[in-house]
């Protein structure tokens, strides 16, 4: 079972992995984007540490929804609704639970995609976070690694496809051969999951 301790883990793994990754993320963005994805996600996720580490909140349902209000506070363009709508929707499914289960998780981040992609209006195969999200949630049921592992391929998958949402997609043609930024974002949140699980194990 999973407590709030590993959410927290989670989310701390997650803004040690974007502190690393973010110059990366804003690599990718540049020739697709605002070239700024690695500084609002660093930004974002510093926030949210600090938030963590100041209310320490104790059931996994109240680590997410801080997350993600976090993220909405402080992430700017469309990766702050984005990232903040997927951790507030996934932390409202758990409920006020002291723990929840893989499946649960599973079942919550279910309801944390969809909410990305009703306010997106993306769907896979759009060239997009949800290209990362949708593979790794369907892997979840063969655990975490796996998860990490889907939503890493989703993310390479996306560099031949042209972008039909988002900034990218302003560029046409020229989105072609580029890997999304936020779907490598995405696949560093997974993996944070499957790193925070390695520690309790």
């Amino acid at each position: 079972m999973l407590d709030a301790d590993f959410f927290r883990r989670w989310m701390t793994a997650t803004a040690a992995s974007v502190d690393r990754e973010a110059e990366r993320l804003t690599a990718l963005d540049s020739p697709i984007g605002d070239a700024d994805h690695g500084t609002n996600m660093q930004r974002g996720f510093t926030a949210v540490r600090a938030a963590l580490e100041k209310e320490a909140p104790d059931t996994p349902g109240a680590v997410l929804v801080l997350a993600g209000r976090r993220l909405i506070s402080t992430v700017g363009g469309a990766s702050g609704p984005l990232y903040g709508t997927l951790l507030r929707r996934t932390g409202k499914a758990l409920g006020d639970a002291a723990e929840v289960s893989e499946e649960q998780l599973a079942e919550a981040l279910r309801a944390g995609v969809d909410g990305v992609m009703t306010l997106g209006g993306a769907a896979p195969g759009d060239k997009t976070m949800v290209d990362a999200l949708v593979p790794a949630v369907d892997a979840l049921g063969d655990g975490l690694a796996a998860a990490r592992a889907a939503a890493e391929e989703g993310a390479v998958a996306t560099t031949p496809l042209l972008a039909r949402k988002g900034r990218a997609s302003y560029l046409g043609e020229r989105s072609i051969g580029h890997q999304d930024p936020g779907a490598t974002s995405s696949a560093l949140l997974i993996a944070a999951l499957a790193e925070a699980a390695a520690v309790e194990a």
